[in-house]
């Protein structure tokens, strides 16, 4: 009696229909279709994130933006160095502590901004358009209550 080795392909289905096995492959659909997007305007997820933080926040401190990115400070200075040298967002002392710098977004950030959220947007309509909007609010409530910490060594890349 021979044994076949091979997975059957109900088990090769199971074993692919893991959450996360599922996970993995969506997200990185998701984050490819979104780096796609996102690169069409001359950003990177983590540029579009300050600028869509900063857009919906105003102007914030330096540490609080990386903070809320969950990023290293010397990461951030790289960021914001890019998106001062295209003009779209500026980084200004505190002129109650010389020490901080407050970041804001400017006017060629916001007009940016709208176009990128709008590119954004598309993208998730082809990704989630067949759910209905019950569904959307549910798999969001359920995506925030996985623990993934912003410290963990994939979102920090």
């Amino acid at each position: 009696m021979t044994v076949d080795a091979r997975p059957t392909d109900d088990a090769e289905s199971d074993l692919l229909d893991r959450l996360g096995f599922l996970l993995a492959r969506h997200g990185a659909v998701a984050d490819s279709r979104i780096r796609r997007a996102l690169e069409g305007f001359r950003l990177t997820p983590r540029q579009g994130t300050a600028l869509i933080l900063l857009g919906t926040s105003g102007s914030m401190g330096q540490q609080a933006l990386a903070a809320a990115l969950g990023v290293d400070p010397s990461v951030m200075v790289g960021i914001l160095n890019e998106l001062e040298s295209a003009r779209l967002a500026e980084r200004r002392r505190d002129p109650s502590d010389r020490r901080r710098h407050i970041v804001a977004i400017t006017s060629e950030g916001r007009c940016l901004l709208a176009k990128t959220d709008q590119a954004v947007t598309d993208v998730e309509q082809r990704l989630f358009g067949h759910l209905s909007p019950e569904e959307i609010a549910t798999l969001r409530s359920l995506l925030l209550r996985i623990e993934t910490p912003a410290d963990e060594p994939a979102c920090t890349e």
